[in-house]
């Protein structure tokens, strides 16, 4: 077996697709975000700015965050020195499941080292507490959860996405008996869609089963205190277990779980990915707490995003630009080639600046490869006017006309 052979081969299939994911090495610069550093691979040094970024309100440089981060820092060292288990349980990690349990009103939360984790660890180990559980997954949901529900060794079933009809049809052709879970997305975050939410909410009610939501894209964002779709839609109630990040609009890094006590204990009893990992370090504890807290209060800063994406749809609408708009904060732009995608978002780095990753198979289906820009409050109107003239540049004057960037 000449094993260099074959990983030569699988890389260049991603080459030859125009799939190859390429990482760009930029230096964030506090205080200045979304303006960054592009280190580029001769050793040369560009100013960008970054549209592709998941600190949503920049809550990643907010002095409220440094400030606990710094205290904790000084208080405590630079790691927890194990798994919750093992002397890695502090009064940050306590501090901060509590701020998450208030957020979601939920009796209890649960911290995981990412949102990716928090899903795999619990959806593989729900089927453990309810032996025969069936899960009816939509079909777009995250990796995280996939993976999770793949790998539990129970029933599945994948309804077509938010399609009310094919989960009905799938949760009455089972056992009515069968203990069963619902796991869908508040957000789902390639197109910017919303979730019926409240549908999905009753179908469980009427069929017995539990709800699992992913807010990981809504969190901080919606909702009067920044819980999410679920606290917009006054549904925080009839869900079961919300799962969330604090890597995103919360500007630092974790997941978590937010349910009832018992069923936190029982998940912190029995999975794996719970059990055996290294809890976080107590300053990105001190700092996610921080800025739940804050964001609790800062309605301003959620109506500033929400104001940013609205802006940019309607100018990249005006300039004819297929996009997709579900009403959320996320801006698809589908160029609809993977190729041309790579071409597009190299062009915005290297000629204006501009750092937005292709978006290509397989996180999105073949044919619908995107550029999804993410406007955030400290995007200013400077950032946006130099990003809507690229764009305007590149899609209507290139050698890559617009004809043939949309296939």
């Amino acid at each position: 077996m000449n094993y260099t052979q074959h990983l030569d081969q699988a890389l260049q299939r991603l080459h030859d697709e125009g799939r190859y994911r390429t990482f760009i090495d930029i230096e964030r610069q506090k205080g200045a975000f979304p303006h960054a550093v592009w280190r580029r691979p001769d050793g040369t040094e560009q100013p960008v700015t970054v549209w592709c970024g998941n600190d949503y309100l920049g809550m990643g440089q907010h002095p409220v965050v440094l400030a606990a981060m710094h205290e904790a820092l000084d208080a405590t060292g630079a790691g927890s020195g194990g798994t919750r288990n093992i002397s890695g349980t502090t009064v940050y990690h306590k501090r901060l499941e509590s701020e998450l349990a208030d957020l979601h009103g939920k009796e209890a939360a649960l911290l995981f080292t990412s949102a990716y984790i928090a899903n795999d660890a619990t959806l593989s180990t729900l089927p453990k507490l309810f032996p025969g559980l069936i899960i009816y997954s939509d079909s777009l949901n995250h990796a995280s959860m996939i993976e999770g529900i793949r790998r539990n060794g129970g029933a599945k079933r994948i309804f077509r996405h938010n399609d009310l009809d094919d989960l009905r049809a799938k949760l009455a052709a089972d056992d009515p008996a069968a203990p069963k879970l619902i796991a869908f997305e508040s957000i789902y975050s390639m197109d910017g869609d919303f979730a019926p939410m409240r549908e999905i909410c009753d179908l469980a009610d009427e069929f017995g089963a539990l709800t699992y939501l992913d807010e990981v894209h809504a969190v901080g964002m919606y909702g009067a205190r920044g819980a999410g779709v679920a606290e917009c839609e006054r549904l925080m109630h009839r869900i079961d277990i919300i799962n969330g990040t604090l890597a995103k609009a919360f500007g630092v890094m974790g997941g978590y779980i937010a349910a009832t006590a018992k069923m936190c204990d029982a998940i912190r009893s029995y999975a794996p990915g719970f059990i055996f990992t290294t809890s976080l370090p107590p300053a990105v504890a001190a700092g996610a707490a921080a800025s739940v807290r804050h964001l609790k209060t800062d309605q301003d800063l959620r109506d500033q995003h929400q104001t940013q994406a609205k802006i940019l749809k309607l100018r990249l609408k005006g300039m004819g630009l297929p996009i997709i708009d579900h009403g959320s904060h996320i801006v698809p732009v589908i160029v609809g080639d993977p190729v041309h995608t790579k071409m597009l978002s190299d062009m915005l780095l290297e000629d204006h600046g501009i750092y937005v990753q292709p978006i290509n198979f397989p996180t999105v289906p073949r044919g619908t490869e995107r550029l999804r820009f993410t406007p955030s409050p400290v995007h200013g109107p400077d950032e946006m006017n130099r990003l809507v003239a690229a764009l305007d540049t590149l899609w209507s004057h290139c050698a890559l006309n617009r004809q043939e960037l949309t296939g």
